[in-house]
């Protein structure tokens, strides 16, 4: 059936009254803690004109899955551009540009981590803290605030989290779409708030003296939603190890599919040992530390126990997608940086707040690499291509490997912009640089290397590369998919 746009405006207008919610949190910490409020009441502004000006559209039809797709990639692009508005309305430091604004903004929704702010003190901590609770809506707060609202007028959700989860396992948790998305916000935040609790405990006993109560929800709120912001220039450098262990484990969870959570409290740990994909995570993220750690004690940068611990930190950080950082890991070796480059690439387990590729994909990568190689010697042999011992759906198969070559060739015609802007504008960076902050932006990682290193900014990159990476934070995001589908003809028609 033919896309109605009206429809999908007035879809999105249901979604950005809600959104109103969420703002009024900077607005009360600001009133409390005597900091500028206009900023945050001219996005709350903003969002009331367009979700009142887009509501009552389309009535007369019934909201059909195009009309929802398209609402749902809208939603993500105007999130973004009201969480640019109290930057731009501040107007202090390097993200007052509406062009920066929307960057920092679009970083935080898609939970990147990548940033352009140079001056982190001179903003308030209300406006720090916005950006974290950007990042932690990005996580699962948007995808299940949009299913939820979007299954309560009639349309189905599962499609929605497909892009997120394993959809008959979703289908599963309960009878319908809308108590699932509200089952999973419900141990998004607790979660969140363990982890809170355990950093701020840390600050109580003394093993932690910075992590402060604010520290401690601000830097969880980032580590659950695998997004990166922290209120600290040195990110997670400016804590202590028990502080960055925690962390650790934060990043681990929130890269977890939060349905095998839900299944495993349910059933017992055998599911969560069950289950291949996580095998996979927990193995890759294993095998890739102890290489890292190697090459930093072998460059004499570290001992054993040093080595280990920042190895498996950056490590968690980027395979997750997180961006949160122990140490300048820019400066390691090529061995070093060569080895989280590939880690960028990994991703975490589908169902997950983590983005870039993610481990079921690879695995069923090879699961079909291994399957081809047999059936070249075997031609008539049927041999399907099966997850925790389950065939899985034969459609699945070509999806995964599309989505793996698109992945690589976006984040190569990416590199290509970079390389070319950026001696254009006369700003030094490197070939590797320049492959690492595509992959970095596209893939919703954060932090790369040279300039954008963990401890750098993007703000030194010329206005149309970020303007691209502004773009292609915003389909990596939401797989790539979704989006390059509304500029087929098909779709439209």
């Amino acid at each position: 059936m033919r896309v109605h746009w009206r429809v999908s405006l007035g879809l999105l207008s249901q979604v950005l009254l809600v959104f109103l919610v969420p703002l009024a949190v900077p607005v009360a910490l600001a009133v409390l803690w005597g900091e500028p409020v206009m900023p945050f009441l001219a996005a709350m502004a903003v969002t009331v004109v367009l979700g009142l000006g887009t509501r009552g559209l389309g009535q007369d039809a019934d909201p059909q899955p195009r009309d929802a797709f398209l609402a749902a990639a809208l939603i993500w692009l105007l999130v973004a551009v009201i969480g640019a508005v109290p930057f731009v309305v501040a107007g202090v430091g390097t993200v007052a540009a509406p062009v920066d604004a929307l960057f920092e903004s679009m970083s935080g929704v898609t939970t990147t981590g990548a940033t352009v702010l140079t001056d982190f003190e001179q903003h308030s901590r209300s406006m720090l803290l916005w950006r974290q609770l950007l990042q932690w809506l990005g996580g699962l707060g948007i995808l299940i605030l949009v299913s939820t609202v979007f299954a309560d007028l009639g349309v189905t959700g599962t499609q929605l989290l497909e892009t997120e989860t394993w959809t008959p396992t979703v289908e599963r948790l309960t009878p319908r779409i809308a108590e699932t998305a509200r089952l999973l916000l419900g141990v998004y935040t607790v979660i969140t708030l363990a982890v809170a609790g355990a950093l701020w405990a840390l600050h109580l006993v003394g093993l932690a003296p910075r992590m402060d109560l604010y520290n401690a929800v601000a830097h969880a709120m980032t580590a659950v939603a695998t997004a990166g912001f922290s209120p600290e220039p040195l990110s997670a450098a400016a804590f202590t190890a028990p502080a960055q262990w925690v962390l650790i484990a934060g990043m681990l969870i929130g890269g977890t599919s939060f349905v095998l959570l839900v299944l495993t409290a349910r059933t017992g740990p055998r599911r969560l040992l069950r289950s291949e994909e996580f095998g996979v995570y927990i193995g890759s993220v294993t095998a890739l530390s102890l290489a890292i750690a190697l090459t930093l004690v072998l460059e004499g940068r570290y001992a054993w126990a040093g080595a280990l611990h920042h190895a498996v930190f950056n490590t968690v950080s980027i395979v997750t997608t997180t961006g949160f950082a122990s140490a300048d890991f820019a400066r390691w070796s090529a061995a070093g940086t060569h080895l989280l480059f590939l880690g960028m690439f990994l991703g975490a387990m589908v169902g997950s707040t983590t983005c870039s590729i993610k481990t079921l994909r690879w695995v069923i990568v090879a699961k079909t690499v291994r399957r081809n190689l047999f059936l070249a010697v075997n031609p008539r042999a049927v041999r399907p291509v099966r997850l925790d011992g389950e065939p899985i759906d034969e459609e699945i198969i070509p999806d995964a490997l599309v989505f793996v070559l698109l992945s690589i060739v976006l984040v190569l015609l990416l590199t290509v912009v970079v390389v070319i802007d950026t001696a254009r504008a006369g700003v030094a960076v490197e070939e590797f640089e320049a492959l690492g902050a595509a992959a970095a932006t596209f893939l919703n990682i954060g932090p790369g290397f040279g300039l954008a290193g963990p401890f750098g900014s993007y703000h030194g990159f010329p206005t149309p590369t970020k303007v691209a990476m502004i773009v292609l934070m915003w389909v990596g995001r939401i797989e790539i998919i979704p989006v390059l589908v509304l500029v087929t003809r098909t779709f439209w028609r």
